[in-house]
């Protein structure tokens, strides 16, 4: 298994990490085809896909999730970072993702995301490449 690694700057954001996978899969031997898995070990960020050519996409996420879950709530978990937690099961652990002729099939607007919710902090993705 590979890693990726990605510093945040702040509390809450969510960064475009689409070129570290395909730098990644660009620096493998067969991948030609196959499937990438994505996977954050990390209990307070995410991996999603959504909307990556509007930059608004991005912090209407983070709005609506500060909304959902505010980050000053009644929580019984007492380490401050609870609605993290929270934020980031509700987003998910990871993502699958295809690849044909070495890129990555993603819509022609979606773009591949580490939502992080208890930053600034360095990140490790986990990477599982499967060829065929």
């Amino acid at each position: 298994m590979d890693t990726i690694q990605i510093t945040t700057s702040q509390r809450e954001i969510v960064e475009d990490i689409t070129p570290l996978v395909q730098d990644y899969l660009d620096g493998q031997e067969e991948t030609k085809r196959g499937v990438l898995t994505l996977y954050s070990p990390h209990t307070t960020c995410a991996v999603t896909i959504n909307e990556g050519c509007d930059p608004h996409v991005a912090r209407d996420m983070i709005q609506a999730l500060r909304r959902l879950v505010p980050h000053k709530g009644d929580y019984r978990h007492a380490e401050g970072n609870s609605d993290a937690h929270v934020k980031t099961s509700l987003i998910g652990p990871s993502q699958q993702i295809l690849v044909e002729e070495g890129r990555l099939c993603l819509g022609t607007w979606q773009r591949i995301f580490l939502a992080e919710f208890d930053g600034p902090r360095t990140r490790t993705i986990w990477v599982h490449w499967v060829s065929g």
